[in-house]
């Protein structure tokens, strides 16, 4: 039994070391290979470190890339990174800060809720001078862009009053704020300044402008930027311009003031409230006073008008009365020139239609007088024509013949040229009237239609 137990446990021996062996190898392969490749991500910025060479190289693109095993560094950053202050609700910003505290010019606090996103460089010189001095992401977060937001912030306060940042500056800060980040700081100096605010006018009993705004100036000592002989502002280096970080966003919460600048700004409120409502009850009661009057005054006047319009209505009708005689004696006097008028146009008709029947038959018997006049012309016309015509005819008697001749026989011709004449071939003598009683009528006769016939024969012999 013992025997067995050991040859068995020399079996094992024999298997187990191979397959150890085999598992140990495969996974320094596996371990080899995944040192060896470096799989990037789109929005992070890679930083590979060959601790063999010394070399530096920076990934900004997806992709995969080959690393040193085992004696290579990877340092990831964000290419756009977030920093909130104040701000716990939302996105997961990479830092969760409180407010910043800012003391403004007139040495009152505020906390100031602001949130910013910074992108950096792609180019590759930036990202490696970034990486040497920073080391890592969280490194660079904390070291400059926590402080440097935090510190531009609490120095473009400085160029405000508390009562100027909450009643109105606020988007004015925040376009300095950003201007500041991405341009550098500017050079300030303290100095006192007068700054113009927009207030009520005092209350008066007699003032007529007492509801009206007036523009009033306060003198107080603000931190004011410096400008160079061109009239360009003076600014401090940008820290975060060498790396090529840029500022792309600014934005700003809901400010809270201290106890103190919240109490001066509820006190201000009211008493600004109060005064309103002064000015209201002063303008309530002169306009009540003004309204009685008026009521007065219309009161007055309604009696004045009344009477002034009784007497206007008796003179009215007196007035009506006479115009009413005078219209009736006016129509009388129009009825008169309208008949004598009427009479009168009837006259004048028929002298004008016994003028223009006049001027008629005056204009006929011109007419007619002219158109015999014209038949006599055309008469005396028309016969000097004719007679010249047979005058020229007697004297070319044999010539006009000649013509007469030639225009008959084209007639003739027109007429007849279709027309075939054939001769008798048969003579029927005798009778009344008959001529040939002779002999040698007969006998001539009948050699006349020998003739003929003989005639015709030969013509058809020459057609054949």
């Amino acid at each position: 039994m013992d025997m067995k137990t050991q040859v068995a446990g020399n079996l094992k021996k024999k298997v187990s070391v191979p397959v150890v062996a085999g598992i140990l190898g495969t996974a320094a392969v596996l371990g080899l290979l995944n040192n060896s490749v470096l799989m990037t991500d789109a929005g992070y910025t890679y930083v590979h470190q060959n601790n063999l060479t010394g070399e530096l190289d920076v990934f900004n693109e997806p992709g995969i890339h080959f690393r040193m095993p085992f004696l290579s560094k990877i340092t990831k950053y964000d290419q756009v990174i977030t920093v909130s202050y104040g701000n716990t609700t939302g996105e997961d910003f990479y830092q969760r800060l409180p407010a910043i505290q800012a003391r403004f010019a007139d040495t009152y606090i505020g906390n100031i809720p602001v949130t910013f996103r910074f992108k950096l460089s792609l180019n590759p010189d930036a990202v490696i001078k970034m990486h040497r001095e920073f080391r890592n992401n969280s490194n660079l977060i904390d070291a400059l862009l926590v402080k440097n937001a935090r510190n531009v912030t609490v120095i473009t306060a400085t160029q405000y009053t508390g009562e100027e940042f909450f009643q109105g500056g606020l988007n004015q800060f925040k376009t300095q704020l950003g201007d500041q980040l991405r341009d550098g700081i500017y050079m300030t100096e303290r100095k006192q300044v007068e700054v113009e605010q927009i207030d009520l006018a005092p209350v008066g009993v007699n003032q007529a402008n007492s509801n009206k705004l007036q523009r009033t100036q306060q003198l107080v000592w603000k931190t004011v930027p410096v400008f160079d002989a061109e009239g360009n502002l003076k600014r401090q280096d940008n820290p975060l311009q060498q790396y090529g970080i840029a500022v792309t966003q600014v934005t700003i919460g809901d400010p809270s003031p201290e106890e103190q600048l919240n109490k001066l700004l509820m006190d201000k409120k009211r008493l600004v409230a109060d005064r309103i409502r002064a000015i209201q009850e002063q303008e309530t009661s002169k306009a009540q006073a003004e309204t009685e009057q008026l009521r007065k005054e219309i009161q007055r006047t309604r009696e004045v008008q009344d009477a002034q319009r009784n007497k206007e209505l008796a003179i009215i009708s007196q007035q009506k009365e006479v115009e009413i005689a005078r219209q009736i004696a006016e129509r009388e006097i129009v009825e008169v020139e309208k008949k004598k008028r009427l009479a009168e146009v009837d006259k004048e008709k028929e002298l004008a239609i016994a003028e223009a029947n006049l001027a008629i038959q005056k204009a006929n018997a011109l007419s007619a007088e002219y158109e015999a006049k014209a038949i006599l012309a055309k008469g005396r016309a028309e016969a000097v024509v004719l007679k010249a015509k047979y005058d020229a005819y007697g004297a070319n008697r044999d010539v006009y013949l000649a013509e007469l001749n030639r225009d008959v026989s084209t007639a003739l011709y027109n007429n007849l040229k279709n027309y075939q004449v054939e001769m008798p071939k048969n003579y029927f003598g005798g009778g009344n009237g008959s001529k040939l009683t002779t002999n040698l009528d007969v006998i001539t006769g009948f050699g006349a239609l020998g003739m003929l016939d003989k005639t015709q024969k030969l013509t058809e012999e020459k057609q054949n």
